[in-house]
């Protein structure tokens, strides 16, 4: 089998997700860096790969996967013996894609460089309104995440085994504290997230440990 190949950014929350998930699962990988400040995701080289233009990428040989999520699930169902990240009973599993969809869909397309940008762009905000208007919809996301993880939560975001709820809680930690949100409101994220940094897993993964992390 060909190697393993993950493309990704080392500040990117949705590479940083894919990186949590195949540590999670023991599964060895080699990273390519993918420089979004430089614009090597618009290169001819990598639209040749990923038409989308955006990071990560997954390359397993024989099958090549955009979009964090749809890599996750593939990785569970790719890979059935190693731990899943999507518990087995129903219920907890919606509850993790639940979790999972509300920061993956929600909160983190709005806070997207490429939305910043275009903020700046066309509407003439300036860095401080742009830096605003992604701590407001952090804020309003962790607010609904709160309330919900209040009854699912048990060690972990579902329950007390890390699941794909966690793999993108907390990358979405890591960018609210990035743009300076106060996280004193969410003391259940707060202590899941303080779990969650103590497991190899998803220590390993953090940005400032990627070859590319500057």
């Amino acid at each position: 089998m060909a190697e393993r190949v993950l493309y990704g950014y080392f500040r990117s929350s949705a590479a940083y997700r894919v990186r949590i998930a195949l540590n999670l699962k023991g599964l060895a990988y080699q990273y390519r860096a993918v420089n979004l400040l430089q614009g090597e995701q618009r290169s001819a080289d990598y639209l040749a790969i990923n038409p989308h233009g955006l990071v990560p990428l997954l390359d397993d040989g024989e099958v090549k996967i955009a979009q964090s999520l749809a890599i996750c699930e593939y990785l569970d169902e790719a890979y059935p013996d190693t731990p899943r990240l999507l518990p087995a009973d129903p219920a907890l599993r919606a509850q993790a894609r639940s979790i999972a969809l509300a920061i993956a869909a929600d909160i983190h397309p709005l806070q997207n460089p490429r939305v910043g940008k275009y903020l700046q762009a066309e509407f003439g905000v300036g860095e401080e309104g742009k830096t605003e208007w992604i701590r407001h919809w952090i804020r309003t996301g962790l607010a609904a995440l709160e309330r919900q993880l209040a009854e699912s939560a048990g060690r972990y975001a579902v329950g007390d085994a890390p699941t794909l709820a966690d793999v993108c809680l907390l990358p979405q930690v890591f960018s609210a504290r990035r743009f300076g949100v106060d996280l004193a409101p969410y003391p259940t994220i707060v202590r899941i997230t303080e779990a969650l940094e103590a497991l190899p897993a998803f220590a390993d993964a953090h940005p400032a440990k990627q070859p590319d992390a500057v």
